[in-house]
């Protein structure tokens, strides 16, 4: 077949195909529109899910009656007018082909007027006929009127869904972008009924509100702020709890100045920051916000610019894991001062106070005469009540600041620990509770010392590529700090010379390939690092008192008081909570009292 030029109608509906995909990509390209037009309110009016009907009126700059004609034409935009504004975009939109992609598959009604203008409208159905212009009245602003969307192109239309279905892909496209843009207020119905309204928010107090009515008030309950900056980068929004985890990834909101996004360097490092506090098979949940300079991140590579490439994309995933892993640390068992808690006196310390933290709690040995675990039964249920309840109450009376996990009162079944804080009753997972501790000293020794190597008695020889060749002798630091020793054998080869000490029943070889696949795709790599804490893990595990351990009163308020102090000892390094709090609100409602 000769080679022909594709008629502008054709033209326009292949294109359509790549922005257009059904009624929620009509919405997400006027709302982005009506942004950059400087918009601060936003109405939506849908119907049928948006196959019979999409009207968006905006009170943003609005279109002079000049532009007008050029408003429908492909790649015309007033976003973009050098190659400068290209390499750094600060708009939602910028291609110019939305509009015109749009314009083909439906039957399109554009009105707008800016200040001090009367208003003009043009009109047109499907690019089969030429755009009609005239004079309308219409208020600062442009409304869009989308309608019988997909009219011509019957195949398309076919492959939509459920009228309820492609609604909910617009409500969820609504919210997003909602979030994004906390400042724009948004009201939309459909079917000529109310479904959302979203005031403006001035303030970060109504930010907040505005999370919380998108996400549920039970993601603002269980999420931590957070707030980072660095040199050109800026990190801020909320972060769910580890135990307010998700089975799917739908509350997971991530915006780059803005634009919604779903990037893969991005989803790494927050999976990453969240590797050994969540328990498997589940997602963490958040809403953030990163902001950076924009000739540091390209939008200009997906036609419905829902991906992005950030220029340093190293210094981006670290920033973003550093940020997110600082913060999962300082999810411990309590909120109070590290030196309140190290100050609390627990009950029956006395003179012993001092040797009572070098219990089998610790890492290191026992004091002299000293046995790891009281291997002695539990108190008798009288005797220890009247052995632990003074010591208790005189705590109380001499203490000005209750410990965040209080005092032990009793150990239940061998398994769980009852203690008695400010708050009211507080169980303990004694194991989970121990694991975590053991878990994050021993990562703390390896960070300290870093990881130890010993030679192989014969290398061993890999065939690799030349460019990961050229990777492992460029990066043979990095390797290094890993405990692996990489030699150069050739062109397209490498000999392994040293291998870590903690892994020498584990392959190399594939070891080495994974390490080189993260440099390349990410320029770093934490392959090694999560299989040395999976090794620690379960070496804190087997190490950790098991369950039907029987614990005196002071080895418990030992465990109460480092994991205050312990990092993210909320949860075990499998993800499972350590422990739960009882209000006394809530015993009351269980026992009906006040009623």
């Amino acid at each position: 077949m000769s080679i022909i030029r594709l008629p502008p109608r054709l033209a326009n509906q292949i294109a359509a195909g790549e922005v257009v995909e059904r009624p929620a990509s009509v919405v997400k390209e006027l709302m982005e529109n009506a942004i950059d037009g400087g918009a601060r309110s936003v109405w939506l009016d849908v119907e049928a899910g948006g196959t019979r009907l999409i009207r968006l009126r905006d009170d943003g700059a609005g279109i002079g009656s000049a532009d007008m004609p050029l408003v429908l034409e492909r790649h015309a935009t007033s976003k973009v007018q050098t190659l400068e504004d290209l390499e750094a975009i600060g708009s939602l939109g910028f291609r110019g082909e939305a509009l015109a992609s749009i314009a083909s598959v439906s039957r399109l009604k554009l009105t707008s007027s800016v200040e001090g203008e009367p208003g003009c409208r043009v009109t047109t159905e499907g690019m089969g006929m030429q755009p009609k212009l005239e004079a309308a009245s219409h208020p600062r602003g442009t409304s869009v009127e989308v309608a019988d969307l997909f009219f011509n192109t019957p195949a398309r239309r076919k492959f939509l869904r459920t009228e309820k279905t492609e609604w909910g892909r617009i409500d969820e496209v609504v919210k997003r972008i909602g979030l994004g843009h906390p400042g724009l207020a948004i009201r939309v119905t459909h079917n000529s009924r109310n479904q959302l309204a979203l005031l403006p928010g001035e303030d970060m107090a109504a930010v907040e509100r505005r999370v919380a009515n998108i996400c549920g008030p039970a993601f603002m309950e269980q999420a931590l702020p957070i707030d980072e900056q660095t040199e050109g980068l800026r990190l801020w929004g909320w972060v769910g709890l580890p135990t307010f985890s998700r089975s799917q990834a739908d509350l997971q909101h991530f915006f780059v100045n803005g634009r919604v996004i779903r990037d893969k360097l991005v989803a790494h490092a927050v999976r990453q920051a969240y590797q050994d506090v969540l328990y498997h098979g589940r997602h963490p949940a958040f809403v953030l916000w990163l902001e950076m300079d924009p000739r540091m991140v390209d939008v200009n590579v997906h036609p419905t610019k829902h991906e992005v490439r950030f220029r340093d994309s190293r210094a981006v995933h670290g920033f973003i894991y550093g940020s997110l892993h600082r913060l999962m640390a300082q999810t411990s068992a309590g909120s109070a001062p590290a030196s309140a808690r190290m100050e609390a006196v627990a009950p029956g310390q006395g003179e012993a106070g001092g040797s009572m933290r070098q219990s089998g709690l610790e890492l290191s040995s026992p004091a002299p005469g000293r046995a790891m675990f009281s291997s002695a039964p539990m108190f008798e249920a009288g005797q220890e009540t009247a052995t632990a309840s003074p010591g208790i109450s005189q705590v109380r009376d001499e203490a000005a600041d209750i410990p965040p996990l209080g005092f032990a009162i009793a150990q239940l079944k061998g398994v769980y620990i009852l203690a008695e804080n400010a708050d009211g009753l507080v169980l303990v997972d004694m194991h989970a509770a121990h694991e975590r501790i053991t878990y994050e000293r021993m990562k703390q020794a390896w960070n300290r010392e870093g990881l130890a190597s010993q030679p192989l008695l014969v290398p061993q020889s890999m065939a690799v590529s030349e460019a990961e060749a050229d990777l492992a002798e460029s990066r043979a630091d990095f390797f290094e700090r890993l405990g692996l020793g990489l030699q150069r054998s050739g062109p397209e080869g490498l000999l392994v010379r040293r291998s870590p000490v903690l892994l020498k029943q584990a392959e190399v070889e594939p070891l080495v390939r994974d390490l080189l696949a993260d440099l390349r795709e990410i320029g770093d790599s934490s392959r090694l690092e999560n299989r040395i804490d999976e090794i620690l893990g379960n070496m804190a595990c087997h190490g950790s008192v098991r369950a039907n351990r029987r614990l005196g009163i002071e080895e418990m308020n030992a465990l109460l008081r480092d994991m205050e102090v312990t990092e993210r000892s909320g949860q075990c390094n499998h993800g499972r909570p350590t422990w739960t709090q009882l209000s006394l609100v809530e015993l009351d409602r269980l026992f009906l009292r006040g009623r």
